[in-house]
């Protein structure tokens, strides 16, 4: 019977310290049977988590080559543990290490004899995790054994690696955002501490017909980071291959074995990359229970992806895919001690390359760019020569002078959205990205900028990161073959950060200063203010602002009286637009408003009068958010945007809607992209009564369901009638940034600008049909071209011209029934 499964090992974590002195032998060192009364690896039973964290616990008290730390709180509260092994020799000098790793990753001040004198003294720093995904039960067990056999063992191999090398022991999730404690502490010790120089994690998902996907990975390799990132990797990945080739270890393939690639910027694995750390992923296969290898023929034949394929196998044990993880873990540290100084300097150059890179024109060549050039070699009917070569002018249109890279990015102070420039400020922070702030103000290029403005250059080690956190994403056109369907990306095609907060920013492409402070942690928004008037009527607060909807929340919890005006008015002596808050002034309101001006930065202003014209009075909404049993990812995401934002909110089920008379307890029912309820009568009922439905992505299908006026925009009706979705071939749009034209006088859209960029995953798409109009149904977003795409890959996007995001009114759903009657 199995035990408990582990729990996210996601809060333990591992850091190898590798150097070259011998191992005293140790006391007693308790083994995992001693422990557990098993083996780990044993069928049909597992190491849970808080029987891990007790055994790690013990083997910190028992041996000198190992340190447990707590490195913060995870979301449900639970510590989350840091391990650090090495000789005893080096924890005597850890901080003296872990400032070589920062000098050497900043790269900044260090001249090249400095770097190489740091990288002698210092010691590789190595991250390895498990148990990332909570199903993938490999990753945990198989470091509890890599653990135990690194502080008992004394052969010379173990002994080698303990003194070259420091060993650390996550989360998939949100690391360029930071969103979550788990990542704010993993990403402290990765970017802001430790910078290790290797960080591998352990999945569970081996492919077909193998046991173990391993480095090198597929094409394409993102476009900003160094060089030298896939140059290492792939030795890495190398010396991985060959361990396991020369312990006859067969099955390990590489590159087009799977589908993961270094494009994304997100994962624990990939973020590492724009950091100049070399990033490593192995997906094995394997399981309490025993399985089979089954036969794939064209895994039967060696190829440099697969040099040593495996026989099909009628009982794969679970030991078994321990001691290929082991084997990977020891291939890992092995090339971290053997190459330590190497490594090193590595990490210092190529921080050094991006500072240099940052400090004076430098392009970044992009699929489309290119394309271009070749449409125009096409379109002049140059002469090419062998090999495809072109006359060098076309090369020279690629140094356009406007196509340069930045020098740096200025986010001005007198943004509408201050406040949510300031939390991606802080999200670069987080990442270890260095930002300086104005101290008065200055002009750049001509345009002037107010004290408290953000600057970021792009001179420093992570410029990667910073360039791919504002500028756009090219995802190239990835096929097999011509006419084949597109080849997915590992994950997102496009994800710029700074347009998905809707921040505004200027690119600056020559050199620039000014007086500027070097931030040194994370930055409280600036205090607002509250202009005052005698005896004023109300408040008036700026629908544009996000955290507004803070303040909304509490103002209703309080009892205040909040409302939006429906049309642009004048007061104070300026316009105010559309959606514009008006507060009330009643006694006390004054001090709530003062208090959310110091605690987020508010901004109000008096006004003597209340706003002619129409008003929308605003109440509490009673939030039902759908999610299943198990849990729903996006509906995790969605209610960390509730919480955070503080509407009130109750997570109801398909038993809810089959239970209660939905309009009687909710207002609004949000459903988000994996999935809708089946109680389609129950959902016509609640519109009916008055209630509003919000769909995002998949859930939108709710639409044919509920008889609404739209048409599917991505299929095409045959002759028969019938309606065929649109083959990949024709149409793909993998996570990507698409901008929309925005109704902002239609109230669900106050606040928003002109336009705004959507995230767009593969999502279904409508057009109106011709009785919309008739029925109430309007657009509130839409793209208003053929070519929507901002940053990612959008390959077919011509089809979305006039698709857009819908609205209509409670009694929609009656009207079209009476018409279908």
């Amino acid at each position: 019977m199995l035990a408990n499964r582990t729990r996210a090992a996601t809060h333990l974590f591992l850091v190898l310290l590798v150097t070259a002195a011998g191992l005293q032998a140790q006391g007693r060192i308790t083994t995992p049977k001693q422990q557990f009364g098993f083996n780990i690896g044993d069928d049909y039973v597992l190491v849970n988590y808080t029987q891990y964290v007790d055994y790690l616990k013990k083997l910190d008290h028992e041996s000198d080559r190992i340190n447990v730390e707590e490195i913060g709180k995870s979301s449900e509260g639970r510590p989350i543990y840091l391990a650090i092994i090495t000789s005893p020799e080096n924890h005597k000098k850890l901080a003296r290490y872990k400032e070589i790793s920062q000098r050497l990753s900043h790269a900044e001040g260090v001249t090249d004899d400095q770097a190489r004198a740091l990288a002698a003294e210092g010691k590789a720093v190595v991250w390895i995790d498990g148990g990332i995904h909570a199903t993938e039960v490999l990753g945990a067990q198989q470091l509890i054994e890599s653990i135990y056999q690194l502080v008992s063992r004394t052969d010379p191999e173990t002994t080698r690696l303990l003194n070259d090398v420091i060993i650390r022991h996550d989360d998939n999730r949100d690391f360029y955002m930071t969103a979550l404690p788990e990542t704010e502490a993993i990403n402290r010790v990765l970017f802001r501490e430790w910078f290790p120089q290797i960080v591998y994690n352990h999945h569970q998902t081996g492919p077909a017909g193998a046991v173990m996907f391993a480095p090198p990975f597929r094409d394409p390799f993102n476009f900003f980071f160094d060089t030298l990132v896939m140059t290492l990797l792939d030795e890495v990945g190398a010396a991985m291959h060959s361990r396991f080739a020369a312990e006859g270890k067969p099955g390990v393939t590489s590159r087009t074995g799977a589908n993961y690639s270094t494009w994304w910027n997100g994962g624990l694995r990939t973020s590492p990359y724009f950091h100049n750390q070399i990033g490593l992923l192995t997906e094995t296969i394997g399981n309490p229970t025993p399985i089979n290898i089954p036969f794939v023929p064209e895994k039967s034949l060696p190829k440099n992806d697969l040099p040593f394929p495996i026989s099909p196998q009628g009982k794969w044990h679970f030991r078994q895919s321990i001691d290929y993880s082991i084997t990977a873990n020891r291939a890992v540290v092995d090339y971290a001690s053997r190459n330590k100084d190497r490594l090193l300097f590595s990490i210092y150059r190529m921080g050094m390359n991006s500072i240099e890179r940052g400090s004076r024109d430098t392009w970044t060549n992009t699929p489309r760019r290119i394309e271009n050039v070749q449409m125009q070699v096409v379109k002049d009917r140059a002469v090419t020569g062998r090999g495809g070569t072109v006359p060098l002018k076309y090369y020279e249109a690629l140094r356009d002078p406007a196509l340069r890279d930045p020098r740096g990015y200025i986010i001005p102070a007198d943004q509408p959205d201050f406040l949510t420039a300031t939390k991606f400020v802080n999200a670069l922070i987080k990442n270890g990205i260095t930002i300086h702030r104005a101290t008065s103000p200055f002009s750049v290029s001509g345009k002037s900028y107010p004290a408290g403005s953000y600057v970021v250059k792009t001179a420093q080690a992570f410029r990667p990161h910073v360039l791919d956190m504002f500028e756009p994403q090219d995802h190239p056109d990835d096929f097999e073959y011509p006419g084949a369907p597109p080849t997915p990306p590992y994950d997102s095609a496009g994800w710029t950060l700074a347009y998905q907060m809707g921040v505004k920013f200027d690119r600056i492409l020559e050199a620039f200063n000014g007086p500027f402070e070097k931030l040194a942690a994370e930055v409280k928004s600036p205090a607002g203010t509250i202009t005052q008037v005698p005896a004023p009527a109300g408040y008036l607060l700026s629908h544009a602002v996000n955290d507004s909807f803070i303040a909304v929340n509490r103002l209703l919890k309080s009892n205040e009286e909040v409302y939006w005006v429906k049309t642009a008015f004048r007061a104070n002596g300026k316009t105010y637009p559309a959606g514009t808050h008006f507060i009330s002034a009643k006694p006390g309101t004054l001090a709530k408003l003062q208090k959310m001006t110091q605690e987020i930065g508010l901004t109000f202003e008096a006004t003597g009068t209340k706003p002619a014209g129409e008003a929308l009075k605003l109440g509490p909404v009673r939030i039902g958010l759908w999610d299943r049993a198990g849990g729903s990812v996006p509906s995790g995401w969605t209610r960390l945007v509730l919480e955070n934002f503080e509407f009130p909110f109750n997570v109801v089920y398909q038993t809810t809607f089959d239970s209660v008379d939905l309009a009687e307890k909710f207002d609004v029912l949000i459903f988000v992209d994996d999935g809708a309820p089946n109680a389609v009568a129950q959902l016509k009922k609640f519109l009916q009564d008055g209630g509003t439905i919000l769909a995002i992505g998949g859930s939108t299908t709710l639409a044919y369901s509920l008889d609404l006026p739209v048409i599917d925009a991505l299929a095409e009706i045959q002759p028969d009638g019938r309606a065929l979705k649109l083959p990949r071939t024709q149409f793909y749009v993998p996570g990507s940034l698409l901008q929309a034209k925005i109704d902002n006088t239609n109230p669900l859209a106050f606040g928003m600008p002109d336009r705004a960029d959507f995230f767009f995953d593969n999502s279904p798409a409508f057009r109106l049909r011709s009785d919309a109009e008739r029925t109430g149904v309007r657009m509130v977003a839409w793209y208003e071209s053929n070519t929507p795409l901002r940053s990612g890959w959008a390959w077919g996007q011509k089809h979305l011209e006039n698709t857009g995001i819908y609205y209509g009114r409670a009694e929609t759903v009656s009207q079209i029934n009476e018409k279908d009657q």
